[in-house]
């Protein structure tokens, strides 16, 4: 019917909208053709309101020539692009939870070492210790946000150990 089919074109007109609004990295990695990159490319680089609501309406006239199996290809990309972001901000609060939970409890870093016994503790204490003198004199919270990046850094590399014991498994195993 009509009411299905112009739904279906705000669709896809608002997948065009998503395509225009993420970085062209991400775009470009999906594969779409050039005259729609094109256009979600002029489509960035204007600022005026109604000639960008007239370019997305193009995007979304070209997205209704691509065959569905594109169309197809492309959500999934936005979808996963989607799935991605969440899962980074679930990281961002875990992070922050743990930096919280090592400046309000003392035997968090001991806990904090067991998981990660890589972590350099003496920077880590150190970092700690500057924290708390910067929220009880009321400084910048230099140390407070040296802490996230050295947490997120743990956090997100391979424990050597580990490493360690795996090249250590597969020398034996490929010895004749």
């Amino acid at each position: 019917s009509k009411s299905q089919r112009k739904r279906e074109m705000t669709a896809l007109q608002k997948l065009g909208e998503q395509l225009v609004d993420a970085s062209a990295e991400r775009v470009g990695r999906i594969g779409i053709p050039d005259d729609l990159q094109n256009a979600i490319s002029e489509c960035r680089r204007i600022k005026n309101h109604e000639g960008r609501r007239r370019q997305l309406q193009y995007v979304g006239k070209l997205m209704r020539s691509l065959d569905e199996e594109d169309i197809a290809r492309i959500n999934e990309a936005v979808e996963s692009w989607k799935g991605q972001s969440r899962a980074d901000t679930v990281f961002m609060h875990a992070l922050e939870n743990q930096r919280e939970k090592l400046l309000s409890q003392e035997t968090a870093l001991t806990e904090f070492m067991q998981r990660y016994p890589h972590a350099d503790v003496q920077q880590l204490r150190t970092l700690i210790r500057n924290a708390r003198k910067e929220i009880s004199g009321g400084k910048p919270p230099k140390a407070y946000r040296e802490i996230y990046r050295l947490l997120r850094q743990i956090m997100t590399e391979p424990s050597p150990a580990k490493t360690v014991l795996h090249d250590t498994e597969s020398e034996e195993n490929h010895e004749p």
